[in-house]
């Protein structure tokens, strides 16, 4: 039996995922795995995500303008009319992933170009994790086609500069 078989079969709620939901998954798995070897050494934690956008700042290499549009989504996802969103609580943030930097940024407090893009990498990151060690499985994936679209895009924002 091939994977796809077996998930739609044994699986609560995969069958129900749509094409592009599944390929949004499928393209973030690999680019994070990508990135974690060609940017982190193959060491994802939120310490090394803020080290590596620290040091394309220092080298000049770090630009906002690519991350505009995702961080306009995460924005709007988790901080509305003040107020974080009810999917802001379930990032389940833990107490290494500082959370005071990505909410800072959310309310749009944090303007730096290099505490923006941490932010954002660590809501990935966050992302990740809940994929990863099954969080996102209780309500059977669905509704994240475009968290994980512009956490993808954000990943190959960051290999295209990690690159030049």
């Amino acid at each position: 039996m091939d994977s796809t078989a077996f998930l739609r079969q044994f699986v609560q709620g995969y069958a129900e995922l749509s094409d592009e939901e599944l390929a949004a998954i499928a393209d973030f798995t690999f680019l994070w795995s990508a990135m974690e070897g060609l940017v982190l050494q193959a060491n994802a934690s939120p310490t090394s995500l803020v080290a590596a956008v620290n040091a394309l700042a220092q080298a000049g290499r770090l630009n906002l303008a690519p991350f505009e549009e995702s961080l306009a989504y995460f924005r709007n996802r988790y901080f509305q009319g003040g107020e974080f969103t009810h999917h802001f609580d379930k990032l389940l943030f833990r107490r290494p992933d500082r959370r005071p930097l990505v909410e800072a940024v959310l309310k749009g407090e944090d303007e730096e170009p290099a505490h923006i893009v941490g932010a954002l990498l660590l809501i990935v990151y966050r992302l990740r994790n809940n994929l990863f060690h099954g969080e996102k499985w209780a309500y059977g994936i669905r509704g994240q086609h475009a968290n994980f679209r512009h956490a993808s895009d954000v990943l190959m924002r960051l290999i295209e500069l990690h690159r030049e």
